[in-house]
């Protein structure tokens, strides 16, 4: 309640007069209502409503059937948002502005959402708690800058695009220096916002960025990968500018990822290191990746859940391929980092910008835990270019990924059939879409010569 406390007297002050109310959907956007700041502090922030149809929508917010959550047939009623206080913060480029972040509960009985990214995530959690462990994780968030405006990209009907820079600005200080007119407020903005930044460099292609995040425990890394991802673009929005977390926006460019960084703490240390082993991981590390590795196709799907997410998967892009680990190599799937020191952790380098922060972490950590319950071997690390070889690949598609899903034994037991089936159906919603729409390719490919 402090945190209220300290709201009321900005409020009083005038200094605070917009609260932006938030959940996060299915597509770990930012979706909510602005409450007057008064009315919040008084009531709102004990609870509001909204229409439970938000956790049963595409990206373009139709309201497909198939759920079993909601429906037409149901009537599409009423979710509670309950305001997670210690979520709230300042948007400081918006005048008088905070949001904070809320949790789905049954208007009924009020119990959690069990679909509801953050609950989702928050099952894994208290089951590494009743194992006398904490998530520590950190998120790697890359996105194109472009010279245009989202209106005017849109209204030219996204033909022409032309990236902020004209080639490859890896770490390229002269280049990034022509974009700190978005990329410094974006920085200073979340450091204001209480969002541990750590800063911003090239990336691997022609406008590419890319966004680092100091590493915290799993919720608040979630969280902060939401608010900083949404800050990304309201930021850019500002100074005329368009960015886009699309993992690949264009054939020809490079493709943009989500990486994790994870590990499990005990009683506030590490327990991933052992200072005896070779590469200083500990046994109950090995465990966690074995079962990382083992489970990868089940929950890959909630690494990239999209068509366009496996455009990202091909030989020599830095995006992986198979689902093998190796030693500070980015060419695998899972890359151990910083080995022999107290900082040794696993980066899984699976997930595509467009994931949901909440859904990647907690299928990772169902599979680390379900390594973990099983005593699983570690394989041997994989050496040199990991994109040859025929074992252990990412489901190539979509419909492969899904259907993974579907079968997954491991999710269902760690996160119900209720979520495993919404979810299921969220991966048909984003096929059946696709496979109606005759695309440009096809046009271009087949309207002479077919």
């Amino acid at each position: 309640m402090d945190a209220l406390e300290a709201l009321k007297a900005k409020v009083e002050s005038g200094e605070v007069d917009t609260v932006l109310v938030c959940i996060v959907d299915m597509q770990g956007r930012l979706m909510g209502k602005r409450l007057h700041a008064r009315h919040f502090v008084d009531d709102g922030w004990d609870e509001t409503h909204c229409c439970n149809y938000l956790l049963a929508t595409d990206l373009e917010m139709e309201t497909p059937d198939g759920y079993a959550s909601t429906s037409w047939r149901a009537g599409y009623g009423d979710y509670i948002m309950k305001p997670d206080l210690t979520t709230l913060r300042p948007m400081p480029w918006l005048e008088g502005t905070v949001m904070v972040l809320c949790d789905l509960l049954d208007h009924r009985d009020h119990a959690p959402i069990p679909h509801a990214p953050r609950t989702i995530l928050k099952r894994q959690l208290a089951r590494l708690e009743e194992m006398g462990l904490d998530a520590v994780m950190a998120t790697e968030l890359e996105f194109f800058l472009f010279e245009q405006s989202l209106d005017e990209i849109r209204k030219a009907g996204f033909r022409d695009v032309q990236p902020i820079s004209g080639y490859n600005e890896d770490y390229h200080i002269f280049q990034t220096t022509k974009e700190e007119h978005v990329l410094r407020p974006l920085r200073n903005h979340l450091y204001a916002a209480g969002i541990p930044v750590e800063g911003t460099k090239g990336e691997a292609g022609s406008g590419q960025e890319e966004l680092n995040l100091r590493y915290a425990k799993a919720l608040d890394a979630a969280d902060y990968h939401t608010f900083a991802k949404h800050a990304t673009k309201e930021i850019a929005w500002q100074q005329g500018r368009a960015v886009t977390f699309l993992p690949k926006w264009h054939h020809d460019h490079s493709g943009s990822s989500s990486h994790i960084h994870q590990s499990l703490w005990k009683e506030g240390r590490p327990a991933f290191v052992d200072e005896s082993d070779a590469l200083g991981m500990s046994p109950l590390m090995k465990q966690y990746l074995a079962g990382l590795l083992k489970y990868a196709p089940d929950y890959t799907y909630f690494l990239a859940p999209y068509i366009n997410s496996y455009k990202r998967f091909q030989k020599g892009s830095f995006a992986p391929t198979r689902t093998v680990w190796s030693v500070d190599n980015r060419t695998a799937g899972f890359r151990l980092c910083a080995e022999g020191t107290r900082a040794v952790r696993i980066e899984c380098r699976i997930g595509g910008s467009d994931l949901n922060p909440y859904l990647a972490m907690a299928g990772q950590l169902a599979a680390g835990i379900k390594g973990i319950e099983e005593g699983l071997t570690l394989p041997p690390a994989a050496e040199g270019d990991n994109y040859e070889g025929e074992t252990g690949l990412i489901p190539q598609n979509l419909r492969d990924a899904m259907e993974a899903l579907r079968g997954s034994a491991m999710l269902r037991e760690a996160m119900g059939d209720e979520v495993v089936d919404h979810y299921t159906r969220a991966a048909e919603v984003e096929l059946e879409d696709f496979q109606r729409v005759v695309t440009d390719y096809e046009v271009a490919r087949g309207f002479e010569r077919s």
